[in-house]
């Protein structure tokens, strides 16, 4: 590995490896991390201003000394010359200091346009739910399973074509699933996700929309790990002659919204009989939240089947300023087997499309937006293996159909 080079200042800003930050180091900063040529951070409360301006001064004229059109600037320049100051090379940023204003998108359109041929709409019962990532030729997206609730599926191609799919396998633990396109006449660029993808803390990330268009920027803020659940349908129950009895009804849960009542006595969940409450609730938490439960009930004599989709614990007991603060979220935002965490503010009908580094490369698949600076992808990793098991399951299983 070379010696590290301090990056170009641009206007106002830098861009680091890892970090974008609003504007450079100034001589009367007094607290707050500052750049040292270790590429790391050392805190500055206490420096004089005599070694802070020293240490701005050697940074400016290293920034003389290297070329700053290496890496992220030298792809923009190549592929849209037109954005840079000839004589200076530098970028013109306006004025807002957003990281995801219209400047910094053109700025990282070179990067995901490419990728941006591999991503396509998914579309369920009429309604845009969440995006798809293309993972084969012959017509494999993978996708968000928790948005696909209910059918006909239809996949907007990057062609604008919108063709029927149907689901051809899926991975619980991730809240994945496999559609196939259903034609004979597809011309689908398959990504390729990347071999490495533990990236440090602060690295820069794009996600990507269909047609080739950045849809956030953000940053990398903890790395992989599991991300438990707690599904909850939102009832207390209680032992009433050998039967799981609905004693309280939560009144923002699944049970609620499925017309679940008070004295209502639980038979059956999704059709296998379940005895009495400790059964009951060991069944209904291996669901996770976002998946339908179809509930059979007995309500004074009559028996009735009820659907309630399974929400999380966290979001029921929330406030009305959280709901405010965190805006909308994903059906499903917890729960997933290994999920890399991102402050890239999305919408829940955004995720299922890759995520991008600032080389390009494909380091995972959005998955969840969960809060207000809080967003998850499946690693790279996760997904090529999800791909490859999934890919010969849907396969196998066609072959066995066309038999």
């Amino acid at each position: 590995m070379g010696p590290w080079h301090p990056q170009p200042v641009i206007n106002r800003r830098w861009i680091r490896d890892s970090v974008l930050q609003d504007r450079p180091v100034r001589s009367d900063d007094k607290a707050g991390p500052e750049v040292c040529f270790a590429n790391c951070e050392a805190p500055v409360r206490g420096r004089s201003k005599r070694w802070s301006k020293l240490l701005v001064g050697l940074l400016a004229f290293a920034c003389v000394l290297t070329d700053p059109t290496a890496g992220l600037l030298a792809r923009v320049a190549a592929d849209e010359p037109e954005i840079l100051d000839t004589p200076r090379r530098r970028f013109e940023f306006g004025s807002s200091n957003r990281r995801d204003n219209g400047e910094m998108f053109k700025l990282v359109r070179p990067l995901v346009a490419e990728v941006g041929n591999s991503v396509v709409q998914i579309v369920s019962d009429g309604t845009p739910v969440c995006l798809g990532t293309v993972v084969s030729a012959d017509g494999y997206v993978l996708t968000k399973r928790s948005e696909l609730s209910a059918d006909p599926i239809r996949v907007r191609l990057p062609d604008a074509r919108l063709l029927p799919a149907r689901v051809a396998a899926i991975r619980r633990e991730s809240d994945l699933a496999l559609l196939q396109v259903e034609s004979d006449q597809l011309q689908l660029r398959p990504v390729e996700f990347a071999d490495d993808d533990n990236l440090a803390i602060g690295s820069f990330l794009v996600s990507v929309g269909r047609g080739g268009n950045p849809i956030g920027l953000g940053a990398v803020s903890a790395k992989a790990r599991t991300i438990s659940h707690q599904g909850r349908l939102g009832m207390f129950l209680r032992d009433e002659q050998g039967q799981a009895t609905v004693e309280r009804v939560w009144p923002l849960g699944g049970a609620a919204e499925a017309g679940v009542k008070q004295g209502d006595r639980i038979l059956a969940i999704d059709g296998r009989s379940e005895p009495n409450r400790s059964r009951v609730i060991e069944s209904l938490r291996e669901r996770f939240p976002g998946e339908i439960v179809r509930l059979t009930i007995n309500r004074e004599g009559a028996t009735l089947d009820l659907v309630a989709r399974v929400q999380d614990f966290g979001l029921m007991q929330e406030s009305e300023n959280d709901v405010k603060v965190n805006g909308p979220r994903s059906v499903r935002l917890s729960g997933f087997e290994r999920a890399m965490q991102h402050d890239t503010v999305l919408n829940p009908d955004e995720c299922g499309g890759p995520l991008v580094d600032t080389s390009g490369r494909v380091v995972g698949m959005n998955i969840a937006r969960a809060g207000r600076v809080v967003s998850y992808a499946l690693p790279a990793s996760l997904v090529r293996s999800a791909v490859e098991s999934m890919l010969l399951e849907a396969r196998d299983l066609s072959a066995a159909e066309n038999e």
